[in-house]
């Protein structure tokens, strides 16, 4: 094989530059050796001259002259006497420094910042990389991220190259300041992200965290080593070693995997429910006045259906003096609030909605052995419902806003919140909303809880949000476009001074490369530093199934939210308020039809006695009629008779009671006045 053929195969190339890399590191061990040894023969020749009242330099004591610095590369050959006081370290003579600083690298603590105390002399020109900063620049970055306290480590320096010796770090104590994780799609932000929650749990602080796609399970399973990520995390001074982290899943409404999480209509509220309805400023005002009347009513509110069997009602001839008083509701807001709920609950929203209701004080828990408890919520098809998932996420804050105590400023974060895809919080919403934000996202810090935004650029974050953020982690950013290239230029004007030229930064970044600035820990912003971050710990890909649904099964809160719980609610008491009612109409109903029916039987037998009287004095007259035409037959046919007979067997037949009754059955058959038995 020519020496051509063999510099083009890549395996025989990346064998020549690995023994290359490895003579030059026993070249410098070498170099180190001599180094400590002409150390050691110097210190013994100064201490013997100044013995003599004698400096280093030949001069009396007391007129030492400046000691020329040796080169490292002669330093075998030179005299002890020559050798300087300060003798450069590892970093000057190009040694390897990837366990600099091993404290607390890969072991699943946070470090302290404070092993890292090189001086200037450590760092030079040659050690600092061929990137645009200058040594002063690199010291200052290096002192501005020195940490006293706990810090996570985000990564080491990069000037051209990593730098090992400058470490950027985020001090514990500032997380609860909030910060934006921003950069283009496959930039790395997952693993950022994955990075700082592994380091949080480790310090003991819990975490709850959106996973969009499924990547962030992997955080539950220790990492897979392999060269190339071991050569990664030793030029920037991370020994790495594998390492899982307690992780717990939840799932909106449980579709997906996980613990469900849901929350009762009435804890959502209107404002955050108009949101996710799409409803204007006059049909959120309305929602308002809804749940006002069903809280002052004793119409809890627990899941769509209750909300729209008040909206309903309201509506209905029943309810429509019910919020005269309030200001009344119109038919047509009703009819468009109903029409979007309809629409919402056919995307599948019923379940997100009832109870049992979460606690949010579930999400801060630590496992026996200190470290925090990561909760994973899993948002399938998020794309789908992205105001749902966004102002589910607000709700969640909102919650943890109301319920926990203030703290002011603590050592370390109670909970910290990585709020991903978080433009599609803001995205449509209303003046209200974006108050109410703004409100919690300064406020809730001083509850300890931490929010994190995590986004494509941070245009998608409102200023008055962006004002309120500690620390800022961005990715590459893409300027193909206009737009792109005009926000581009708004976000590095956002950055402090520095001695880079971030819009050229910002675009040529490499995946898992960021340029950071944090609050430190007076509360003043840090240098922008370009760092190359540090590998996460995890599997940097999703976790087994098998695995997941076994974590699941085995959480102790599944037994308290994962079956759902329909309890008497607005619905029920409104359908029995209803049915009650209607019993009611109707037995008045009944009422009043009875009372007619015998109003009507009463006139009808009124009419029938007139009837019959009427026919009974005509009877009667025409029996006195009758009576008085045989009277005379009789009085004539008595003067015949014999004057012992006082009536006429006509007279009798007249008279007898029978006849009477045949007569007037004839009389009534006549008139019509015989009454209907």
């Amino acid at each position: 094989m020519t020496p051509s053929d063999a510099a083009s195969d890549p395996q025989i190339a990346a064998l020549q530059a690995a023994a290359a890399h490895a003579q030059a590191e026993l070249e410098a061990a070498q170099a180190q050796a001599a180094l400590a040894a002409a150390k050691v023969k110097a210190a013994e020749a100064a201490a013997a001259l100044a013995g003599a009242g004698i400096t280093a330099s030949g001069g009396a004591t007391g007129a030492a002259s400046p000691v020329e610095p040796v080169d490292p590369g002669s330093a075998s050959d030179a005299p002890a006497a020559e050798a300087p006081a300060d003798v450069p370290t590892d970093d000057a003579v190009g040694a390897d420094t990837s366990t600099a600083d091993t404290s607390t690298a890969g072991t699943g603590t946070v470090g302290t910042g404070t092993a890292d105390t090189s001086s200037s002399d450590e760092l030079s020109a040659d050690t600092i990389g061929p990137g645009p900063l200058g040594l002063d620049d690199v010291l200052k970055i290096r002192d501005g991220y020195l940490v006293h306290g706990p810090a996570l480590e985000m990564g080491a320096l990069v000037n051209g190259e990593p730098v090992p010796g400058v470490q950027v770090r985020i001090p514990l104590s500032v997380m609860n300041r909030h910060g934006l994780v921003a950069g283009a799609t496959g930039t790395g932000k997952t693993r950022t992200l994955q990075g700082l929650v592994e380091q949080l749990s480790a310090a003991g602080v819990p975490v709850f965290a959106a996973d969009i796609k499924g990547d962030l399970s992997g955080i539950a399973t220790p990492g897979e080593s392999n060269e190339k990520l071991l050569d990664r995390t030793r030029g920037i001074g991370q020994d790495w070693t594998p390492a899982a982290t307690p992780t717990e899943y939840f799932a909106l409404g449980g579709v997906g995997k996980g613990v469900p999480i849901r929350a009762t209509i009435a804890a959502f509220g209107p404002l955050l429910l108009s949101k996710v309805l799409g409803l204007n400023a006059t049909q959120e005002s309305s929602l308002g006045l809804v749940f006002h009347y069903a809280d002052q009513a004793g119409l809890p509110l627990l899941d769509l259906s209750d909300l729209r069997a008040v909206l309903t009602y309201l509506a209905s001839d029943d309810g429509k003096g019910e919020l005269q008083e309030l200001g009344g509701l119109s038919g047509a807001t009703v009819g468009v609030i109903l029409r979007e709920l309809i629409t919402f609950a056919d995307q599948g929203a019923d379940v997100f909605f009832g109870e049992p209701e979460i606690d949010t004080a579930d999400f801060i828990r630590l496992d026996p052995s200190g470290k925090g408890i990561v909760s994973l919520l899993e948002v399938p098809g998020v794309q789908n419902q992205p105001a749902l998932y966004s102002t589910f996420l607000m709700w969640l804050l909102a919650d943890l806003f109301n319920t926990l105590p203030e703290v002011g400023d603590p050592e370390k974060p109670k909970l910290v919140f990585f709020f991903d895809e978080a433009h599609l919080l803001f995205r449509d919403a209303s003046k209200d909303f974006l108050a109410q934000i703004t409100q919690t996202v300064r406020l809730i810090r001083s509850k300890g809880v931490g929010i994190f935004f995590v986004t494509q650029t941070p245009k998608d974050v409102p200023g008055e949000v962006l004002a309120q953020l500690g620390s800022r982690v961005q990715h590459a950013l893409r300027a193909f476009t206009p737009d792109d290239a005009k926000a581009l230029k708004a976000t590095v004007s956002t950055y402090p001074t520095s001695g880079y030229e971030l819009g050229e930064v910002l675009t040529s970044l490499g995946t898992g490369e960021a340029v950071v600035t944090v609050m430190n820990e007076k509360g003043a912003p840090s240098p922008v530093a370009w760092t190359r971050l540090r590998a996460p710990q995890g599997l940097m890909s999703p976790s087994l199934d098998t695995a997941i649904d076994a974590a699941i099964a085995a959480s102790p809160l599944l037994a308290r939210y994962g079956t759902p719980v329909d309890r008497e609610s607005a619905r029920e008491i409104l359908t029995a308020k209803l049915e009650e009612a209607n019993q009611a109409a109707l037995a008045a109903e009944a009422e009043l039809e009875r009372q007619r029916i015998a109003a009507e039987l009463a006139k009808q037998q009124a009419a029938a006695d007139k009837a019959q009287a009427a026919a009974q004095k005509k009877a009667d007259a025409e029996y006195e009629r009758l009576l008085r035409k045989t009277a005379g037959t009789t009085r004539r046919t008595s003067t015949r008779s014999s004057s012992t007979s006082s009536k006429s067997p006509l007279e009798e037949i007249l008279g007898s009671k029978a006849t009477r009754s045949i007569l007037t059955g004839v009389v009534e058959g006549i008139f019509g006045t015989r009454r209907r038995r």
